[in-house]
């Protein structure tokens, strides 16, 4: 979508963040993102100069965008799944170029991101020699605090139903 929407190739865009639960609270972060515009690295933010459309439409169209694959295609969104498995294998095996980094579940504890631990949620990693290592430092704004602890907690609600489902089983 931010290719699209600026005109270039999806390689041109690098360090999109997808925060928590593959579902609808999952939060698509631009805020580290970069893309390449005119042989030049920009922020996403400044190349689009589009807010409301960053924090609007383009969260909630990659929100929905597994029910929109299955309502369109009349089937699973399987394929997709298959896609990114096949592009994490492909980043484990390869790692990450310098400089860019991947989304990927992994499990929370001791992050340096304030999500609960225990948790299956989706971190910015790096990898190398086929080791993920979480990206540190980035700085987390009000706005995207909120997205990841809804997803956080989504995601903790999600475990204690599983838990009260095994233990009445």
């Amino acid at each position: 979508m931010i290719a699209l929407k600026l005109g270039v190739t999806s390689d041109d865009v690098k360090n999109v963040i997808i925060w928590g639960n593959h579902s609808s609270t999952q939060y698509p972060d631009v805020s580290h993102a970069k893309v390449k515009l005119q042989g030049k690295e920009v922020g996403v933010y400044d190349a689009l100069k589009d807010e409301s459309w960053l924090k609007g439409e383009f969260i909630t169209t990659v929100q929905q965008r597994g029910a929109a694959v299955i309502k369109a295609r009349k089937l699973s969104s399987a394929m997709s799944a298959a896609k990114a498995i096949c592009d994490h294998v492909r980043d484990i095996w390869f790692g990450t170029p310098e400089g860019e980094f991947v989304s990927m579940g992994i499990i929370s504890d001791g992050n340096p991101y304030g999500v609960p631990d225990d948790l299956l949620y989706s971190f910015p990693v790096t990898i190398k020699n086929k080791t993920w290592k979480i990206v540190e430092g980035l700085t987390i704004n009000d706005f995207s605090r909120e997205k990841m602890d809804l997803t956080a907690k989504e995601l903790a609600e999600e475990k204690e139903t599983a838990f009260e489902f095994l233990s009445s089983a």
